[in-house]
């Protein structure tokens, strides 16, 4: 079996707020509404993904985060640039942490400048039942989650080191 050349990497955030979970609701003309988890693409400006999760988290939220933690990485297959035929996977990093801050007024970048669609933040129970009361994506971290609740909460135990 060959590897693929990783096309993009993105920093993705499992951001947890007492007993809440912050997603994106997001919703694009003919598509059916989504959630995903705060966070995107890595970018050539950022020193580390970890640089990125928190420009990113900024970005969408105006959030300032905390006790940040790798979780989980997610590889799908991409196409970087259909004209070029540029393809690969793209890896999603996935991070735990803690809000330390947000106010939604000072959100800024693509997704509030040249929206496609809405960006709307909503809090859902960090629970199997919340988790399973939206359409989350990636479906393998939806599925990441349903099996790993309390391991998830585990990673920020104050025992951890």
């Amino acid at each position: 079996m060959t590897e693929s050349p990783v096309v993009k990497r993105t920093a993705r955030a499992v951001l947890l707020d007492g007993d809440d979970l912050i997603l994106i609701k997001r919703t694009r003309p003919g598509v059916a509404p989504y959630w995903v988890t705060p966070g995107g693409g890595v970018e050539e400006s950022d020193a580390t993904v970890v640089d990125a999760l928190h420009r990113e988290v900024d970005e969408e939220l105006g959030a300032k985060i905390t006790d940040v933690v790798p979780c989980f990485v997610d590889t799908v297959e991409h196409v970087a640039d259909s004209d070029c035929g540029i393809s690969g996977v793209k890896v999603q990093h996935f991070f735990v942490c803690r809000l330390e801050s947000m106010d939604p007024s000072l959100r800024h970048g693509p997704e509030v400048d040249a929206p496609r669609g809405t960006y709307e933040i909503v809090r859902v129970p960090f629970s199997r039942v919340g988790i399973a009361a939206v359409h989350l994506v990636p479906l393998s971290l939806r599925h990441y989650l349903d099996g790993n609740i309390e391991g998830v909460r585990a990673m920020h135990a104050p025992d951890l080191g």
